[in-house]
């Protein structure tokens, strides 16, 4: 790289920074009103796969962060990048008292060694953030956006659907507690982000062996 691409691109990261700076202050001073408002018990912020600009925003605004995460092994590297970003936000001043919520492990399937391994390992990493339910695969879940319906009006008797309304219940369960007893959202600078797991060899499953609707039970969650 040449001196002059070089301060090109120092250049476009300062006018990046400053353009997040921005967007970052207007979505909290924008976003105030309502949290200052009792017109809302929840206020949910649906950010799009990525970390731009918009999720960026959302980070700003937001007190904490609930993290959906596939049970895969690239997923657990994606996790990390958003621990180190939620800390940054926290320690450049965008938003001090931003903090991870809780961790929701999705796109899981028993029959499979390496989601068996991913959920106990984020499980070990995150003991007190990970939801206890955890969302199998389901054929049903991926057929419901194409109908535009969501799962629990698409098929509610589905096992996605039985699956995500016991995580609602768990969150809001959580929220409700968390609102008798008001506590700090729990910080993620002492957490450190999960190691990968390794890949290992999977073993042949036979038709036999397999649930009837080719989804198997996840692992109960440890005891508190």
């Amino acid at each position: 790289m040449t001196s002059s691409n070089a301060s090109e691109s120092r250049t476009g990261a300062k006018a990046l920074r400053r353009q997040w700076t921005y967007a970052s202050m207007r979505a909290t001073s924008t976003s105030a009103p309502v949290r200052d408002s009792d017109a809302f018990e929840l206020v949910i912020l649906d950010c799009p796969p990525s970390l731009g600009i918009l999720t960026i925003n959302a980070l700003a605004a937001a007190d904490g962060v609930l993290i959906p995460m596939q049970c895969e092994y690239y997923a657990m590297e994606g996790l990390s990048v958003v621990i180190r970003l939620i800390e940054q936000i926290r320690q450049n001043g965008t938003n001090p008292t931003l903090g991870l919520e809780g961790v929701v492990m999705t796109m899981y399937d028993g029959r499979t060694r390496l989601s068996e391994q991913v959920v106990t390992e984020v499980r070990g990493h995150f003991p007190e953030h990970v939801y206890p339910t955890v969302i199998p695969r389901s054929v049903r879940l991926s057929e419901a956006p194409s109908f535009g319906l969501p799962v629990s009006k698409y098929d509610p008797s589905s096992t996605g659907a039985v699956a995500y309304r016991r995580f609602a219940r768990e969150f809001l369960k959580r929220m409700r507690q968390r609102h008798a007893a008001p506590a700090p959202v729990a910080s993620v600078a002492s957490v450190a982000p999960p190691a990968p797991v390794p890949p290992t060899p999977e073993p042949a499953v036979s038709p036999a062996a397999a649930p009837a609707d080719g989804i198997a039970e996840p692992p109960p969650a440890p005891p508190a």
